[in-house]
């Protein structure tokens, strides 16, 4: 591969908004084993949150899938191949890409979700609050002898 190549296949990989569009790899060797990435991602991604007992796995799943990446984009900087090995190994980078920010919006929407709960729980404790400090039972109608 010339070094022009090699540099417009990393321009590629670096760019952005290089994932949009992107499809994620039906399968991946990640260190050593097939991974079912396409299938993974659907499965996690249909939930909407990451099940607590699921949570080890996916966790794992994203350290494994940079290190991946890692490894792939060192030998597309450094290694001695093809143009088209190159383009083939900077799309698998791209599909690594897609699959781990799939994963990551996954977190933004726990977050999110966990906020949420805390709002609704802080407002109930003030509602709660606020009844007390009229003299309202938990029905809301004044308690007899108040005011």
């Amino acid at each position: 591969m010339k070094e022009y190549e090699r540099k417009q296949l990393l321009e590629r990989v670096g760019r952005e908004a290089a994932t949009i569009g992107a499809d994620i790899p039906r399968e991946i060797e990640v260190q050593g084993e097939t991974l079912e990435l396409q299938q993974f991602v659907f499965e996690i991604k249909r939930r909407e949150t990451v099940p607590a007992d699921q949570r080890e796995r996916v966790d794992e799943a994203k350290r494994n899938l940079r290190r991946e990446r890692n490894e792939r984009l060192e030998r597309l900087e450094e290694g001695q191949i093809s143009y088209e090995a190159g383009e083939a190994l900077a799309n698998s980078i791209i599909g690594i890409d897609r699959a781990l920010d799939a994963l990551e919006q996954l977190d933004a929407a726990d977050v999110e979700s966990e906020a949420a709960r805390q709002a609704a729980a802080d407002q109930k404790r003030w509602m709660n609050f606020l009844q007390q400090a009229l003299g309202h039972d938990d029905d809301g109608s004044p308690r007899r002898g108040s005011l």
